[in-house]
């Protein structure tokens, strides 16, 4: 009778246990919800998602349906037609070539070398600023010597020296340059925080049950620095599609007819275009600026949604 009895009472335990950790689950929103839940809540951060997300897919399908060497063709039948003349939407550029369609190519050769400079630059920089301001110590000051012998350099001098040098190269190409000096300020910034983290009693304690740094320092401390990572990876991108399109402005980005939003945003240094062909020039500046804008409307909701889930994770 007594062994019925906690028998059964053994099984109700174990199901009050799973119920109850049913319930903390559903009572619990996921990340993914938190972050719905935080766009939802802010309209203009729900509206630059939507443009970010559709014109991102609308640059990369449409492309692939335009032939660019052949769009890149000069075709002085159509000098400088302005915008809905002869089937051309946005009107056409000093060669007659169509204004839509290079700014179509432009846009997806832009977004692509930022979204790969962003991940090369933004993954190497944490994880030299994580080991960097954990380790300290001579890690610490050897790792640091070689970030200010990069800061010693003139960024901008070097890049164009490289591509100067270089005889043929791409998009992919220019990519890698870029990320060999662009991840510096994501370092330094992932090092100060770093370093107060690693002082803080759940680093201690885990090093006192014998967790190994590398466990540490990626899936404790990168988990609660994940706001800062997010903030700083969403202003490196839009910060990168103006380094590209700056370079390419002055000449020293992308190679010759290949189309580029800073290639075309160059149309103004001619003042006749800045006053008569303004459609040679603005829909590219245009696109820069909202694209910037809402991708800072995105990363300030997804720092929302970080900061939260982590609160509501010290809470659990």
């Amino acid at each position: 009778m007594a062994e019925n009895f906690n028998q059964h009472s053994d099984v109700s335990a174990a199901d009050l246990a799973r119920l109850s950790q049913e319930a903390k689950s559903e009572a619990t929103p996921s990340t993914a919800r938190i972050i719905w839940d935080e766009f939802k809540a802010d309209k203009p951060a729900m509206v630059a998602l939507v443009i970010i997300v559709g014109f991102i897919f609308f640059v990369m399908i449409a492309s692939l349906f335009i032939n660019t060497p052949q769009m890149m063709q000069t075709d002085i039948m159509n000098y400088f037609d302005k915008p809905g003349t002869d089937g051309l939407l946005l009107g056409a550029d000093s060669g007659g070539r169509s204004v839509a369609q290079q700014l179509i190519v432009g846009s997806r050769n832009s977004i692509g070398i930022a979204l790969g400079l962003t991940a090369i630059s933004s993954t190497f920089g944490i994880c030299w600023g994580l080991i960097s301001g954990y380790y300290s110590g001579y890690i610490d000051w050897g790792m640091q010597r070689v970030y200010d012998f990069m800061m010693m350099l003139p960024m901008t001098m070097m890049i164009i020296v490289l591509v100067t040098i270089i005889p043929h190269y791409n998009a992919i190409t220019l990519t890698l340059i870029f990320s060999i000096f662009y991840w510096e300020g994501t370092s330094r910034l992932i090092r100060s925080r770093t370093l107060a983290e690693s002082q803080k009693d759940y680093v201690a304690a885990s090093k006192t049950s014998g967790t190994s740094n590398l466990k540490i320092i990626f899936r404790e401390i990168m988990p609660n620095i994940s706001s800062l990572i997010i903030v700083d990876t969403t202003l490196s991108f839009a910060e990168n599609i103006g380094v590209e399109t700056g370079l390419s402005y002055l000449g020293f980005g992308l190679p010759p007819q290949t189309p580029s939003l800073g290639t075309m945003i160059a149309n103004a240094n001619d003042s006749n275009n800045i006053t008569q062909y303004w459609w040679t020039w603005l829909p590219a500046a245009l696109e820069i600026i909202i694209l910037c804008l809402s991708i800072s409307y995105i990363g300030q909701v997804i720092r929302r949604a970080a900061d939260a889930s982590q609160r509501q994770g010290a809470a659990d």
